[in-house]
């Protein structure tokens, strides 16, 4: 069958512009204030390459592939990345302290009002230094924003957030028993391994679907997407902090506790802006991790990406550090009022016909 083209996707048309144009400048005034705030903080912003052996080993993301021909005329597999975290993780292991990149990243199977398949990532990392400070830079960036923007408060679909309000922590199990009644770590052993069974019963006692093939993994996201979500970042910005570490591929466990991580998520108005870590630098462990989410990514989808070698390589003489992405066009959204990410990205992809 012939394939068609893409729907109608209009943004150039002078009209249609003009709407999008306040949004779009405000995007430019951010993003300089966020270049301002990391040169202030001793970064040095850093261009990775977009393409990957791998665009990353989480069962749920999806890359996009393609592939590139050597002088000889055979073509070997490369993949747009889904994040340049592996590339920016390789340039603390040669040396660099303090990085920020603005990386135009790539998702498949994403489309919808937060999502596009193109967008902008915001990425910095703090060699030997803690998450916690990543969540200052949070509330910072978050402040930036609203200043340049001349926001007092950011909003979204009805709900309101103060941006110069100090956040919220809040733990992943805490977040559980207050949005869900769910007691969350009775599912998990003491060294991180999760019971599906026990999970799925403290679902159904409080009423919650689960069906016969959902794994611990699948019922985890479907509370965190019902219940919890919706919940945070109203009022103040939340950071959801102390994943399992079942869901924290790329990070290390807590020191104080072996069934979490040092992983975090900054909420505004029920939208997740980033996600943070301590980051993961065993190289065994951080195989085992990839292992297990490209096994599960074959059981879901019936596919799997490759490993990236030389990023385990890199691992081995990467220091502690802490690192975060940060969806910018989502930060653009929230801080001028748009409400659709194509109003704040320039050029946006089209859209395929449904």
């Amino acid at each position: 069958m012939p394939v068609e083209s893409p729907a109608a996707s209009p943004w150039w048309t002078p009209s249609v512009h003009a709407d999008r144009r306040a949004f779009l400048l405000g995007r430019n005034r951010i993003k300089a204030a966020c270049l301002q705030f990391f040169a202030e903080h001793d970064f040095i912003e850093v261009d990775t390459a977009i393409l990957q052996i791998s665009p990353g080993n989480e069962a749920h993301l999806h890359g996009f592939a393609t592939e590139a021909l050597g002088p000889d005329g055979v073509a070997y597999p490369l993949y747009l990345h889904t994040s340049p975290e592996f590339a920016c993780k390789k340039l603390l292991a040669a040396g660099e302290k303090r990085i920020a990149c603005f990386a135009h990243v790539f998702r498949n199977r994403e489309r919808g009002p937060l999502h596009h398949p193109e967008f902008t990532m915001l990425e910095w990392y703090r060699s030997g230094e803690t998450y916690e400070r990543l969540m200052e830079d949070c509330a910072s960036l978050l402040q930036r924003a609203a200043e340049v923007t001349g926001a007092r408060q950011f909003s979204y679909r009805g709900g309101v957030c103060d941006p110069f309000a100090t956040p919220e922590r809040l733990s992943v199990a805490d977040a559980f028993q207050r949005y869900a009644g769910i007691d969350l770590m009775a599912s998990i052993t003491a060294t991180g391994e999760t019971d599906r069974n026990r999970f799925a019963a403290a679902l159904k006692q409080v009423g919650m679907r689960v069906a016969d093939d959902d794994g611990w993994a699948d019922l985890f996201s479907r509370v965190l997407v019902e219940k919890i979500e919706p919940q945070l970042g109203f009022g103040r910005a939340t950071l959801l902090d102390r994943y399992p570490v079942a869901e924290a591929a790329l990070a290390r466990r807590a020191s104080d506790d072996p069934r979490v991580a040092e992983r975090f998520e900054f909420y505004v108005c029920g939208v997740e802006l980033a996600n943070g870590f301590g980051e993961l630098t065993d190289a065994k462990e951080q195989r085992h991790r990839f292992q297990a989410e490209m096994a599960e990514k074959q059981r879901v989808y019936g596919e799997t990406y490759p490993i990236d070698e030389d990023f385990l390589e890199a691992l081995t003489i990467m220091p502690a550090a802490s690192g975060i992405a940060l969806g910018f066009d989502r930060l653009v959204l929230l801080a001028t009022g748009a409400q659709r990410i194509e109003q704040v990205v320039w050029t946006p992809v089209a859209a395929g016909r449904s």
